[in-house]
């Protein structure tokens, strides 16, 4: 189905990102899977040509505009090429966001002018051990300091993507007691300067893919975070948190759509040039049969999320609809990939394969941001159940 989403001003932008993928990311990206992530100067080649700072206002460097659709259209570039930018969407697509919302007019003149050059990446750190998705059991805790100038922070947190190249990391701690009525109150976001004494990274954590994407274990010992670097207001967190899930969950939902897209492409392209049994493997009815399916579930993802586009632009993509994109991208992302994975036969295991690099990378996306169960828990609400 032809798109409409796009205008001649995006078609523009697509080809400076792509351009720019085939000079600086594909002939370096194996190295930075071996590495775990970009070199720190990617981040600074990214915020010189304005990937990182599209959406921050122009008084603080950025572009100024509020549309997702750049950022959908680096992620369909990076998933074309069977690449990615380590973890840039994070810092743009997650962190920004709260910065934006919440940010006093100080701490908005502090760190955006760096997070859209890239000389302050970010990372939000949520998760602790043996807490998973329940952010309201989180043991790191925050004490405000006698003379009232700091807090004081104490804690564990894993899974943080970003979490050992950044600079400033939006830690989520608790301030204050819960109470039997709200579990969830008492919760804070503070701002740490990783260079900030009783700050270390621990475990760079080995994943099954994102090879290029750093996710680590962090802790804090008695960090001392200045009240001025507390975003929004003390004990809110929670409120803030779910405000951006939607945005979150959008952009995973395009990021099944985008890796499935570029797995179809990448199954064509090989089925064309394999021979088997004397003719090529896109010659078998098999072949066009399995791949028919995939640009049907490719053409209801795009549609989809083109559709959630558009409402998260108007400030109408509500809760129950970012999580039905969500669900539904990203298990069709895993259908998909694994039927062009097959189609590949044993080079598809190979993970000089783009193919496999794709089929590994989509596992997560049934897990954060919210499993596929969670998903399913927000849609039967949303009908009443």
């Amino acid at each position: 189905m032809q798109r409409t989403i796009f205008n001649e001003d995006h078609e523009a932008y697509r080809k400076t990102i792509r351009d720019f993928i085939e000079k600086e990311v594909a002939p370096h990206h194996h190295e930075w899977e071996e590495m775990g992530h970009p070199p720190r100067e990617f981040y600074n080649k990214l915020g010189e040509l304005g990937v990182l700072g599209v959406q921050v206002p122009e008084e603080y460097g950025g572009g100024g505009e509020t549309s997702l659709k750049w950022s959908a259209i680096a992620m369909e570039e990076a998933s074309r090429a069977g690449v990615s930018f380590g973890n840039a969407s994070v810092h743009t697509n997650l962190i920004l966001p709260y910065l934006l919302a919440y940010a006093t007019d100080e701490q908005k003149q502090r760190w955006l002018p760096g997070f859209a050059s890239g000389e302050i990446m970010t990372a939000i750190a949520m998760t602790e051990p043996g807490t998973g998705s329940d952010l309201a059991g989180m043991a790191t805790t925050a004490k405000l300091s006698d003379d009232g100038t700091h807090w004081i922070l104490n804690g564990a947190k894993t899974f943080i993507s970003g979490g050992a190249l950044a600079d400033l990391i939006l830690v989520i701690a608790r301030t204050s007691p819960a109470s039997e009525e709200d579990r969830r109150g008492g919760l804070s976001i503070l701002c740490v300067d990783t260079t900030s004494d009783g700050f270390a990274v621990g475990r760079k954590l080995n994943k099954i893919g994102m090879k290029a994407s750093d996710t680590a274990e962090l802790s804090f010992t008695d960090v001392k975070v200045p009240v001025a670097d507390v975003l929004g207001e003390e004990g809110q967190a929670f409120g803030y948190l779910s405000h951006n899930l939607p945005q979150e969950r959008l952009m995973i939902a395009l990021g099944g759509y985008t890796t499935a897209a570029a797995a179809l492409q990448f199954a064509i392209d090989y089925v064309k040039e394999r021979t088997v049994f004397g003719k090529p493997v896109a010659a078998f009815q098999n072949t066009k049969f399995v791949l028919a399916e995939c640009a049907t579930e490719i053409e209801a993802m795009q549609v989809m999320t083109d559709r959630a586009l558009e409402l998260h632009d108007a400030g109408e993509l509500s809760i129950a609809d970012a999580a039905k994109a969500k669900l539904f991208c990203t298990e069709a992302a895993g259908r998909v990939i694994d039927k062009c994975l097959q189609l590949h036969g044993g080079y598809g295991y190979i993970t000089e394969y783009p193919i496999a690099r794709l089929y590994a990378d989509t596992r997560v996306s049934r897990i954060y941001g919210g499993t596929s169960e969670v998903m399913k828990t927000i849609i039967a609400k949303s009908i009443g159940l």
